[in-house]
């Protein structure tokens, strides 16, 4: 429902507006527009600017593209997400997603060791990327044990300066991927992160963020089946122009 150009597009006010509903989705379809406003600490005013920017003209017609997108999701919960992968590729090959692959490559190619975290279903990818790094020529592992004492591996600071850091997670909020990332950046370490929206947490304190925009779907006991073939998708195109470009030797 919300591409990625659209949610580049609001302001700090509106993305507070959308980060909640992304997180409430089923509540605010029955919410009128002052609730939903005092949910997400702004004025209406915000709301409806938010609104306009995802084309809708007013609160109304925006709660019912939410319904929509919603019956949607609960009719096509077995459906891999074809219309999300095919517009996750027509944006794939735009500037602005290009762009920040080329910055995660020139970051990624000046480092001596890329390190990949994540948790969950993340933990898994972040494995296989690390692997497909190491097939390209460049030193990478990962990290799937979040509770690793990173503070006390290594001692001097030029070691970490040397760490670039790939955090893999959907929502960007899982506490323990913050942790560690947060834990990793004080030591020097640069944090590049791949999640599905660029509002979240891990995003906001990353150096670069690459985010893909799916629609994000969650079974009972909140077990994620958001599509992750645009993360495989971005591991590897980095991986590729790795390859092509080779590391950095300055």
């Amino acid at each position: 429902m919300f591409s990625h150009e659209e949610v580049q597009s609001l302001n700090a006010l509106e993305m507070a507006v959308y980060n909640y509903i992304t997180k409430n989705r089923e509540k605010v379809i029955s919410m009128k527009i002052r609730e939903l406003a005092a949910g997400a600490h702004v004025s209406t005013t915000t709301v409806l600017h938010m609104c306009k920017k995802f084309g809708c003209e007013g609160y109304t017609q925006f709660k019912l593209q939410l319904r929509q997108e919603l019956q949607r999701d609960q009719k096509d919960i077995a459906d891999l997400d074809i219309a999300g992968i095919q517009d996750f590729l027509a944006r794939l090959s735009g500037p602005a997603l290009q762009g920040q692959v080329g910055r995660a490559v020139q970051i990624l190619r000046g480092a001596g060791h890329i390190l990949l975290v994540g948790v969950g279903t993340s933990s898994i990818l972040a494995r296989y990327g690390a692997r497909y790094l190491c097939n390209v020529g460049y030193f990478a592992t990962f990290l799937d044990d979040l509770f690793t004492p990173v503070n006390s591996c290594m001692t001097t600071q030029a070691r970490f300066d040397s760490v670039a850091v790939i955090a893999l997670s959907v929502s960007g909020e899982t506490q323990q991927v913050l942790d560690i990332c947060r834990q990793l950046k004080d030591r020097g370490c640069t944090l590049i992160s791949l999640t599905n929206h660029p509002g979240c947490t891990l995003a906001r304190i990353s150096d670069l963020n690459i985010s893909y925009n799916m629609a994000e779907l969650q079974v009972s006991g909140g077990w994620q089946l958001t599509c992750q073939a645009p993360v495989v998708c971005l591991l590897e195109m980095i991986g590729r122009r790795l390859y092509q470009v080779g590391p950095d030797q300055a």
